[in-house]
């Protein structure tokens, strides 16, 4: 025993509307997606803007605090590095050779941080890259799914 299949919504709104009233609703439905897609990516670059205001200002703030820290470093390393001198000049009884020391222990000890520096920066670089790719991901999804007022309705098998 076989039962027909129900008609689908499309095809009772095709047998009871007029092509008139299809093209008001089609008009408001997609009037009311564009403003909904237009909603949805002033919330997202307002959210990605703020995100990225709070982030520099942290930023911000860190970098001051450590360029203060440096400049206290260098402090306590010049004054170390000047004890050291007059504390090898002592041994190898020549104040111009403990300071030749003194500076190829500075050198050796600014390659390295040089170094691993850079590995950093790089680092950076690749999150930075990676983080601020897709700004907008929920309106790029939302774009491309096409709702079903616009979708031609599929036959179904009888």
């Amino acid at each position: 025993m076989s039962h027909p299949i129900p008609p689908s919504d499309a095809e009772n709104r095709a047998e009871q509307e007029s092509l008139g009233e299809m093209f008001k609703s089609l008009s408001t439905n997609l009037s009311t997606l564009i403003q909904q897609e237009i909603a949805l990516a002033k919330a997202e670059t307002t959210q990605a803007v703020q995100e990225a205001k709070e982030s520099a200002k942290d930023t911000g703030k860190g970098a001051g605090m450590l360029a203060g820290a440096g400049v206290a470093g260098h402090f306590v390393l010049l004054f170390l590095s000047l004890a050291l001198m007059w504390g090898l000049s002592n041994l190898v009884d020549s104040l111009v050779w403990a300071s030749v020391i003194v500076a190829v222990l500075w050198a050796i000890i600014a390659g390295i941080l040089a170094a691993m520096g850079k590995k950093n920066l790089n680092a950076g670089k690749r999150e930075m890259a990676a983080a601020t790719q897709d700004p907008l991901p929920l309106t790029r999804e939302t774009v491309t799914e096409i709702p079903e007022t616009v979708k031609p309705s599929k036959k179904e098998n009888r």
